[in-house]
């Protein structure tokens, strides 16, 4: 009887790994594709996003695998420079939100209490505007480009970051080792290196992972809306633009970057899920 009790308790952890592995593999497998084709994209291309040699709306073919837009450029070339994008804006996004949402999290759960209640009044009000939102009315004043479309997006997101950041950091600092620290004598900068950032980095990366994926959706709205990187530049947002008066005729110029949305947008985060159950044991245990 004990034995079979032992087995029913064991049995959920060991479905739980199954899951975490399972999620991560399929995680990295397609985030690594799309990373290996952007990779592949700065050293080789099919056909240079310039040539228009190619027949207009080619189905595809030996020399043309994804067929050609209505002007007679590689849809195949096209998607690989679109993944080098996707995966620039993403990480130059998630970077800027990280670094300046930490700051802003960290200085509001330091501050005084009505400091606090001020930017955490600021902060609600910013994060109840979408996302796409906010980066049109950076992009709208900075002008359509690579860098704006990151700058952005990256604003836009910080403000989550900053959010979280308040609420996990004021939730170590009430913790009792933070107390003594303080009593022996430690500086706020030497709390906040040796105590707040180890205990809140796990939850903030796999925040940033999932933020990593709704930075792609918006690269990819705003190049639809026009907005993104400019041509000659090929991003997945520009070729469902281009695509959508043909999707009837030649069906592949709108069904690839679309595909290579989901399927990067997937990839992060099943990785994000993947690298929760990771870094949360009692997450594992819940399950």
């Amino acid at each position: 009887m004990s034995g079979a009790v032992q087995q029913i308790v064991d049995a959920p952890p060991t479905a739980s790994r199954r899951r975490t592995s399972l999620t991560l593999v399929v995680g990295i497998v397609l985030t690594g594709l799309v990373v290996v084709t952007a990779i592949v994209s700065l050293v080789w291309l099919p056909y240079p996003l310039s040539d228009i040699s190619g027949g207009r709306l080619d189905a595809p073919s030996l020399t043309h695998p994804l067929g050609t837009d209505r002007l007679g450029r590689d849809l195949l070339s096209q998607l690989m420079v679109g993944a080098r994008i996707a995966l620039t804006v993403g990480a130059g996004a998630v970077l800027l939100a990280g670094v300046l949402g930490t700051l802003i999290g960290l200085a509001t759960a330091l501050a005084r209490p009505w400091l606090d209640d001020t930017l955490s009044a600021a902060l609600d009000v910013v994060i109840a505007f979408p996302v796409l939102l906010l980066a049109m009315l950076v992009v709208a004043v900075q002008g359509a480009s690579l860098w704006s479309a990151i700058l952005a997006i990256g604003l836009a997101m910080s403000a989550v970051i900053a959010r979280l950041t308040r609420i996990l950091a004021r939730r170590v600092l009430q913790e009792q080792y933070v107390t003594a620290a303080r009593t022996s004598g430690t500086g706020l900068l030497g709390i906040v290196g040796r105590h707040v950032l180890p205990n809140i980095a796990p939850t903030l990366v796999v925040s940033l992972a999932l933020q990593f994926g709704v930075a792609v959706l918006a690269e990819a709205s705003l190049s639809y809306l026009g907005l993104g990187a400019p041509p000659p530049n090929a991003s997945w947002g520009r070729m469902l633009q281009e695509a959508q008066g043909t999707v009837l005729s030649a069906p592949v110029g709108a069904i690839a970057p679309g595909i290579a949305i989901v399927a990067l947008v997937l990839g992060v985060n099943f990785l994000a899920d993947g690298l929760r159950d990771v870094t949360d044991p009692t997450r594992r245990r819940a399950r």
